[in-house]
């Protein structure tokens, strides 16, 4: 594994992230900013939140798994969420953990969570990408 996760001594521990990523690897990988499609560009989950940041993450691990990777060679994620508010955590930590248990995961990457007015398409309420980094 190219990723080691750690939580420096003097920051604040948070349960769904790391602090800090180490990556020893020798190719990075950039995915694209992923979005609630199927793999006809279908939306899912139209107007839910939890629908839709789960299926986010399913194609940010497909495209993961094509290029050789998973969640564990992740080094950083970057979620962009359409009129960010503190009351939507439980709905977009509900549609990860529900990704996480169909990827058998556990994403701890750090992570930035940027609140927007709006993504590419009016139905999109959440866009994930990620930087991994593979042996």
């Amino acid at each position: 594994m190219a990723i080691t996760l750690v939580n420096p001594e003097g920051l604040p521990e948070i349960d769904v992230y790391r602090q800090v990523s180490i990556a020893t690897g020798s190719r990075l990988v950039f995915i694209a900013g992923q979005v609630s499609w199927d793999a006809d560009g279908v939306t899912v989950g139209a107007g839910d939140l939890a629908a839709q940041a789960e299926r986010a993450y399913l194609n940010v691990g497909t495209a993961l798994a094509e290029v050789g990777g998973s969640f564990d060679d992740v080094a950083k994620l970057t979620l962009y969420v359409v009129d960010w508010t503190p009351d939507k955590m439980p709905a977009l930590l509900e549609g990860i953990a529900r990704a996480a248990a169909k990827l058998g995961i556990t994403p701890m990457a750090p992570g930035t969570l940027i609140g927007v007015a709006a993504l590419d398409v009016p139905d999109h309420l959440v866009e994930v990408e990620a930087t991994a980094v593979l042996d």
